[in-house]
């Protein structure tokens, strides 16, 4: 007797993309993660293979990789298929249709774009089908990977940052004993030129999807192209492929420079890597055993993964002469004090970047002006804050000061300069010549809405990250809570009853149920609960619905 057996959904999985639970689908992918890092760390991999299967087959973690590609910035930009999942319905649709079985990727569509010294790097945007599926099987990787990682990689890791490089290269080089001399390495092509072989022989993830991944050729100008090597610049796994390429060169210097003993005299090579992605350094006691001994030990390792240095961008400097790296300049001077400081490059790069949006807003509203420039202002300051940057800061403000007063004496040039003073700049608070304007609030109240300056932003001194700390291992999670509250006090100024605040409504909004943390705007709103009025931190986007609702009724 035959029996017809019908496929029922999973209880838990969703009727719509609206209605589907990302608290649950965060925890479900959280507690696989944490599972697969205790399998990698007890060197049960076939046990890591089957949850790594599990992952990549379960509803949640499906939901999850089409949320990152129909929420981050490229959302909006297709592939050669110029499909765009925009509608709620077809997002739902994208997670049914992630499946291993029958699944072909299709070629990446090529762009150029500009570097910063004036030439192109090509960029394989794939299609958001093809970017889900990496965003999917990345997330069977990552665990792996961190697990894996060079404890001294801080590029594309979860809550690592070039501020812990650049604490780590402070640790390394300010002491009196500290190596003098430092390679300065730059890899030629790195994403471009990695082996295929290499690659399908060592990363820990589903061979057959890389392969399709790594051979699906490239469209540039209508015409298709095969790809022999390399991962796309535009890929959501490629980061981390790379990372995983250049991991273990830290355990190989560690190997071959060991301390030793001879003769009773303890020799120290004092040979430290730190990475950040394809960019490193390496630390030395002398420029011959940079040379003779480091040098063509890394080329060594990077010849077998199908990559070479440029040694025309490839140097080794003393510290006392100073070097540029990830935009900071690293260098002792002659009363032995280490100052890391904003580059040069780098600030003539921003002030650059501010004289075009300045100049392409000639006949712009004030307030359009200071709306596009105090992003830039504030994300360039809070990223060199850890650093000796006041002195910059002061002269950025200056040059920026410049270019607003060009502004305004040119929208304006038959009036008097005391009349363009008072028209665009004013006192606020114990501060003259603030570029700022009134603007009216949702109530209809004008507010003075100002230019932000760099100068005001307060440097801080940044807490490295312990180096064996992995975001996917339960073991740790009290540490990143602790490390997370730190951030968050920093963010609030210090002001430890607005942390309480943050603690007590479990660090989420009591609108929208997200997190609350450092990178959306938020602020503070009274409420009613239970009979009394209490205090909440809420977003602004939240806010700004809170009140417009209330303005209505």
């Amino acid at each position: 007797m035959n029996v017809i057996k019908k496929a029922c959904a999973p209880a838990d999985m969703a009727n719509n993309w609206d209605s589907i639970d990302w608290d649950r689908c965060e925890a479900r992918v959280r507690k696989l993660q944490a599972r697969i890092v205790k399998a990698q760390k007890e060197g049960r991999h076939n046990k890591v293979k089957a949850l790594q299967w599990m992952l990549t087959h379960s509803f949640h973690a499906k939901a999850m990789a089409v949320k990152r590609v129909t929420s981050n910035k490229g959302k909006n930009t297709a592939g050669v298929d110029r499909v765009l999942w925009s509608t709620p319905n077809a997002k739902y649709q994208a997670v049914s249709d992630l499946k291993r079985r029958g699944y072909q990727p299709q070629p990446l569509k090529r762009v150029n774009i500009v570097k910063k010294n004036g030439k192109l790097r090509p960029l394989g945007i794939p299609t958001m089908k093809d970017r889900a599926m990496q965003a999917l099987y990345l997330m069977a990787l990552e665990p792996v990977s961190e697990t894996m990682a060079d404890s001294h990689s801080y590029g594309f890791r979860k809550e690592r940052s070039t501020a812990d490089a650049m604490a780590l290269c402070f640790g390394l080089l300010s002491k009196k004993v500290s190596p003098q001399w430092v390679l300065e390495a730059d890899i030629k092509g790195c994403f471009d030129h990695i082996s295929h072989d290499w690659l399908l022989n060592h990363v820990p993830t589903d061979k057959l999807m890389l392969q399709k991944w790594l051979k699906s050729g490239f469209i540039f100008e209508k015409k298709l192209f095969p790809t022999d090597e390399g991962t796309p610049q535009g890929g959501i796994i490629s980061p981390t492929l790379a990372n995983l390429t250049l991991d273990r060169l830290q355990d190989l210097l560690a190997q071959k420079f060991r301390k030793r003993q001879v003769n009773l005299e303890i020799i120290n090579p004092k040979i430290h890597l730190v990475r950040y992605a394809d960019d490193f350094i390496i630390t030395g006691t002398s420029k011959e055993q940079l040379e003779n001994e480091v040098l063509p030990l890394i080329k060594e390792f990077l010849s077998e993964r199908g990559l070479e240095l440029s040694m025309e961008k490839t140097k080794i400097t003393h510290i006392t002469e100073g070097f540029d790296f990830l935009g900071f300049n690293i260098r002792k001077y002659e009363n032995g004090t280490l100052l890391i400081k904003p580059s040069k490059d780098s600030l003539k790069r921003f002030s650059d970047k501010v004289a075009d949006i300045i100049n392409a807003n000639k006949t712009s509203r004030q307030d359009v002006l200071i709306r596009q420039l105090n992003p830039i202002i504030m994300g360039w300051a809070n990223y060199y804050k850890s650093c000796v940057a006041s002195e910059t800061f002061r002269k950025a403000d200056y040059l920026i000061f410049q270019k607003l007063w060009a502004w305004a004496i040119r929208r304006h040039p038959k009036k008097g300069r005391y009349w363009i003073s008072s028209k665009y700049f004013r006192k606020v608070k114990n501060r003259n010549w603030t570029f700022a304007v009134d603007t009216p609030d949702y109530k209809g109240k004008n507010e003075v809405f100002s230019f932000k300056r760099m100068y005001d932003t307060k440097i801080l001194r940044h807490v490295q990250i312990k180096q064996d700390a992995n975001p996917y291992d339960l073991e740790w999670k009290p540490y990143f809570d602790q490390r997370e509250a730190y951030k968050m006090l920093e963010t609030l100024g210090g002001k430890k009853s607005l942390l309480q605040l943050w603690k007590r409504q479990n660090r989420v909004c009591p609108f929208c149920g997200k997190l609350i943390g450092r990178n959306l705007q938020w602020g503070t709103l009274a409420l009613m609960e239970n009979g009394q009025m209490r205090n909440f931190l809420v977003h602004d986007e939240c806010r700004r619905s809170y009140h417009q609702l209330k303005l209505k009724l």
